[in-house]
């Protein structure tokens, strides 16, 4: 088989500068798949979507009324990310997470940043993710946001932007991992061929993150993943990435507060916990501070974290730095606390509270994507060009209503790569999540998640819209 028929059309595709010329990086991954007959690389195909179903690569939808649990869909052509293109993105995001964090040391306790006028005061205190009971919180370290995802997308020119931050509980890395693990196994020729960044340094570099919250003198501190229980949608990865890092998987049952700290019930009574990697949101994690129904979590925690008894990743609070409408302040942020540019730039952004920019974009509505500013999974959102009428008037009523709440961009051309289809080759849009470690430094693992949208002519990647993943190829210099 061969890609001569693949036309990259009007967009940037990540493999293929034009019909039949495919990018540098690319050209031994094109010839070993042209080598291979269409019969071949379909039962290829299969065989990696049946090694993902064996090894567990599910996740949920709560709303499918096909059933919750899903194998999230894997395409078998890998997106290839240069070095050069890499070295721009690494130095990017390590500037940008930076900046995050002392955002969120300094509105949690100075507030300098709003006294100096840089944000408007009232956007971050009616952000949802802004928590009162975490102010004066001191994470150790100075470090709140220990596990991002950033959201990265290319426009038709190529160049890079980021399109959101996940510093809450970002999910995704397992599919890298196991997707890696499945091409290796399907490709073997083409990894011997290629320089390929590995990825599977991440479970040893988060325990190494984890590990490092942990007070210096103790000498085997104890680490839990903490999970809401197996219906929630990435279970999969909570119990995955606690295998990996050989830690207890636990669920807020599992724990109590007991003499001043935070101890796991055990066949042989309680134990100490030291750290929390936790996937539960700020809300739920303890009901005497936040909501009161939650039993997902553990009462009394907070008053252990804020005597500094015990650790959490990511620190609480840090769900207002994922809000859409902060977002757009985060270039700001970096020349205010950095003194420098930020080296990725964010997708110009409509704010619906400032009048003159809601009048832009009721005006505008069939051209722009909006977003509610607490929304993630590709909820809330309408893009206009592909919305009806009735649907634009709809969010037209809930901009006018609630514009805090809203903000609008331009539907960027994404990039796309070509997906296998229907026994042809296609190019679908996609997005890219890397995923960054704040430890004692900061670590961005090479890749990342590629997100594809696998409904034909759509712009939404995600797995809970319809999209399914790839992997990410960073290649050597």
């Amino acid at each position: 088989m061969n890609f001569n028929d693949y036309d990259p059309g009007d967009f940037y595709d990540e493999l293929f500068v034009a019909p039949g010329q495919p990018r540098p990086d690319a050209i031994p991954l094109i010839e070993r798949m042209t080598s291979l007959g269409i019969e071949e690389v379909l039962r290829r195909q299969q065989a990696a979507q049946v090694a993902l179903f064996k090894l567990g690569v599910t996740f949920n939808v709560y709303s499918d009324n096909q059933g919750t649990e899903r194998i999230l869909p894997f395409d078998i052509i890998p997106r290839i990310v240069s070095a050069a293109d890499w070295e721009v993105l690494e130095r990017g995001l390590k500037q940008r997470i930076h900046a995050l964090n002392l955002f969120l040391s300094d509105i949690y306790s100075d507030q300098k940043i709003l006294a100096d006028g840089i944000i408007p005061a009232e956007i971050v205190f009616s952000a949802s993710g802004f928590l009162k009971p975490c102010m004066g919180l001191q994470p150790p370290g100075g470090i709140w946001c220990h596990i991002t995802g950033t959201d990265l997308v290319r426009d038709r020119s190529g160049r890079w932007y980021v399109l959101e931050d996940n510093l809450r509980c970002p999910s995704g890395v397992s599919y890298v991992l196991e997707n890696r693990r499945v091409m290796k196994s399907t490709f073997p020729l083409v990894f011997d061929t290629m320089q390929i960044q590995p990825v599977e340094e991440y479970p040893s570099q988060l325990l190494e993150t984890l590990l490092n919250l942990a007070p210096a003198h103790l000498t085997d501190p104890t680490v839990v993943v903490l999970t809401p229980g197996i219906y929630n949608s990435a279970y999969f990865e909570h119990s995955f990435l606690a295998q990996q890092m050989g830690v207890q998987l636990v669920e807020g049952r599992d724990l109590v507060v007991a003499d001043g700290f935070l101890q796991m019930r055990t066949t042989k009574g309680l134990q100490r916990v030291d750290v929390i990697y936790r996937r539960i949101d700020d809300d739920f994690i303890d009901p005497t501070v936040f909501r009161a129904d939650s039993t997902l979590g553990v009462p009394g925690l907070m008053e252990v974290y804020r005597a500094g008894r015990v650790a959490i990743a990511n620190a609480l609070g840090t769900g207002v730095a994922d809000d859409k409408v902060i977002y757009s302040y985060v270039p700001d942020m970096i020349r205010y606390y950095l003194g420098e540019d930020a080296i990725l730039a964010n997708v110009p952004t409509y704010l619906c509270w400032e009048s003159s920019q809601q009048s832009h974009v009721l005006e505008n509505l069939d051209q722009l994507v909006v977003k509610s500013a607490g929304e993630s999974g590709g909820y809330g959102m309408l893009v206009g060009p592909h919305a009806t009428q009735a649907e634009r008037d709809e969010f037209a009523a809930k901009i006018k209503a609630f514009p805090r709440n809203y903000i609008a961009q331009p539907t960027l051309c994404l990039s796309r790569v070509p997906a296998f289809i229907d026994n042809n080759f296609e190019g679908c849009h996609v997005d890219l999540r890397p995923y960054i470690l704040y430890g004692k430094q900061i670590f961005v693992n090479p890749g990342g998640l590629t997100r594809v949208a696998l409904r034909r002519g759509s712009l939404v990647v995600n797995s809970s819209q319809g999209g399914g993943s790839k992997d990410t190829w960073v290649v050597c210099q």
